[in-house]
């Protein structure tokens, strides 16, 4: 059976996430399509799409990443979909090392470039938010650590973790989630196979 293209209101070709809002159903259609998809989550009706940097999405080869290239006008690898309180879409965009920023009618915000010279699997595979909203953890599973960003801003302001398979070390760190004490969750993939949690110290 052929996969949906970008352009189906019905299918997908590998999706990399959801998430949920209110009664709408956004969908990270990104590791054969490169699109976000948004369906009624009751029915599952369609309602819109859009690519990078809000525009129609393609289906076209995008090609390797290059990070001297400009910057690719189409998603290359959606691997997460997040949506922050007040209302921003966040979009890890893996393999152009990017995050990007929506409203929720696909309207094109600001981007963040994690760790630009970074290629094989790409440096955003998922993202997370503080319970204050105010900081944002990224997980970079090839470069095996964790970005902490201000979320307004998306400044980098530091990282946590090295390679390797000792605690606080990461092997393939492909998911992260923050509680609501703001204890920071991470998931291994590849060979790392186990999670772990870093307790919050304050500041």
């Amino acid at each position: 059976m052929r996969s949906a293209g970008s352009d189906s209101t019905t299918g997908f070709n590998r999706p990399g996430g959801v998430a949920i809002d209110g009664t709408e159903l956004y969908v990270a259609d990104g590791f054969g399509n490169h699109r976000i998809a948004v369906f009624d989550a009751n029915t599952g009706a369609f309602k819109r799409s859009w690519g990078a940097y809000g525009e129609t999405p393609s289906d076209a080869d995008a090609g390797p990443y290059d990070p001297n290239a400009p910057a690719a006008k189409q998603f290359r690898t959606l691997s997460c979909v997040k949506i922050a309180k007040d209302g921003m879409v966040y979009v890890c965009d893996r393999q152009n090392d990017r995050i990007q920023v929506f409203d929720k009618s696909g309207k094109f915000l600001k981007e963040a470039v994690i760790s630009k010279t970074t290629t094989g699997d790409g440096s955003v595979w998922d993202v997370a938010f503080s319970p204050d909203q105010r900081l944002l953890y990224v997980a970079d599973g090839h470069d095996k650590k964790v970005w902490i960003l201000d979320r307004a801003s998306l400044e980098t302001l530091g990282s946590v973790g090295s390679g390797g398979r000792y605690p606080g070390q990461f092997y393939g760190v492909g998911s992260v989630a923050v509680d609501s004490k703001g204890n920071v969750y991470t998931g291994e993939t590849y060979e790392g196979k186990r999670v772990q949690k870093f307790v919050n110290k304050g500041r």
